[in-house]
């Protein structure tokens, strides 16, 4: 049987009405319910209070708002340490990446520790008493990096100024050894001059065909340059042979078919003749013979001796 339309409106009126009582009855229970816990806190808190000031043995009205000034007092010391301790890790400093890191660490920990305690009302005596205790600790590790920052820079300058030192005595001894070098040189110089075979009485004369000396130009079949090599306890032990070049009024090197040639320090030189002795030290006295020049003229002629180390010396013949 088909619902009467009148009836149905009335139904429907009423469950409206119902689920807006529920509605307004869930409402008014969860008022209630956040009512009772604000109420608990305030109570919690009250209580809290109660028990400081009994713990003070303050008993008056009065005393319940100075005990809460002094609690807000309290808290504002501890920020202030704590902003103070933040400050004193901000100013700490490493030139080492370890310890920089535990820094960056202990700061966060501070400004988080910071931030806790503004947020937390100043009668939690628990919470407080907790974060003087993180304060504490805190302080505790600061004075740690502090020393150990201490010890790595005394030993860093320590071993700034060994590294420094070294460094002093390397170039020092640098210095010695070239010193040292420098005096070897000079007397390996020394010794390298000193070593150097001498001559004396070097002369220049002309023979004829009858091996007899003469001084005329058209009569002169060959030269004889003579000399004393004198004595030298450094020189070189062994064969050594002297050289002669024999320069012709126009300043032209005489030679035979045999041209010698030889190295004098570093320059190649042509030589009129050469004899090899035995040379041991002691003084040589010793003759060099130039023939089979086709003819000679009229003039000063000048003969050079020389080894392969140095020149010995000259000496000049004037012909007629």
């Amino acid at each position: 049987m088909a619902e009467d339309p009148l009836e149905r409106i009335a139904r429907e009126e009423r469950e409206r009405k119902n689920n807006s009582l529920r509605m307004v009855t869930i409402v008014l229970a969860a008022v209630c319910a956040i009512l009772l816990v604000a109420l608990g806190y305030i109570t919690y808190r009250n209580a809290m209070v109660r028990k400081a000031i009994q713990a003070s043995g303050t008993t008056a009205e009065g005393g319940f708002y100075t005990l809460v000034s002094e609690l807000n007092d309290e808290k504002q010391d501890l920020v202030s340490e704590l902003e103070q301790l933040k400050s004193d890790y901000d100013s700490l400093s490493s030139d080492y990446d370890s310890i920089n890191s535990q820094l960056d660490t202990s700061r966060a920990e501070v400004a988080a520790l910071l931030e806790k305690i503004k947020s937390t009302d100043a009668t939690n005596r628990a919470k407080m008493r907790q974060y003087e205790k993180e304060l504490g600790t805190l302080r505790s590790i600061m004075r740690n990096y502090i020393v150990q920052i201490d010890s790595l820079n005394t030993l860093n300058h320590k071993l700034t100024a060994d590294v420094a030192e070294a460094r002093r005595e390397v170039a020092q001894s640098r210095k010695d050894n070239e010193e040292l070098s420098q005096k070897v040189d000079e007397l390996s110089g020394q010794v390298a001059a000193g070593s150097v075979i001498k001559a004396r009485g070097i002369s220049l004369h002309a023979y004829n065909s009858s091996d007899k000396v003469t001084d005329r130009s058209s009569r002169t079949v060959r030269l004889m340059a003579s000399l004393s090599l004198v004595e030298n306890e450094l020189a070189p032990r062994g064969p050594l042979t002297v050289y002669m070049r024999v320069k012709d009024p126009d300043g032209i090197i005489l030679t035979n078919s045999s041209r010698i040639s030889f190295t004098c320090g570093d320059e190649a030189m042509v030589a009129s003749a050469s004899r090899e002795v035995d040379y041991e030290g002691s003084e040589v006295d010793l003759s060099i013979y130039l023939n089979d020049i086709p003819s000679y003229t009229s003039g000063i002629y000048t003969v050079e001796m020389y080894t392969e180390q140095t020149l010995l010396g000259t000496a000049e013949l004037m012909l007629r």
